[in-house]
């Protein structure tokens, strides 16, 4: 995936698909699943960053060869996260036969990184299990 290049401080998601089971254990399907308005993904490609002024270049210094007069802030997402976004920010592509979602960086809630985060294991990390995390009042 070499060609594709994401800008900016936007974030290329491969969306989760597949069934969710409740607690209950009722199986609901992804189409159901995912109409709520937070979905997740696993993090493909994060965009070089926020574009910022290069406080070290100087139009009158010619002579210094490798400045330019921008720099970028890295984002927090890694390739290979587990994130959870806002869907309505999020934009559909298709590229290559698959579906990803860009979504740009202020649109993620939380990443999950590390063991939690391997694909293999079995996943109880849920947006359940982070509502004890959000309090609502925002």
């Amino acid at each position: 995936m070499a060609e594709l290049i994401v800008v900016g401080d936007r974030v290329l998601i491969e969306p989760r698909t597949g069934e969710d089971k409740t607690d209950t254990g009722l199986v609901l399907p992804a189409s159901v699943s995912q109409k709520g308005d937070v979905h997740s993904g696993r993090v493909v490609k994060t965009g070089p960053g926020y574009l910022t002024q290069n406080p070290e270049y100087s139009e009158s210094e010619t002579w210094k060869e490798s400045e330019t007069p921008v720099r970028y802030l890295p984002l927090q997402a890694e390739p290979g996260d587990l994130a959870f976004f806002m869907s309505n920010e999020a934009v559909n592509l298709r590229y290559e036969e698959k579906s990803y979602m860009i979504v740009p960086h202020k649109a993620l809630l939380a990443l999950v990184r590390g063991d939690e985060a391997d694909e293999d294991a079995p996943s109880a990390t849920t947006i359940d299990d982070l509502e004890d995390l959000w309090d609502g009042d925002e």
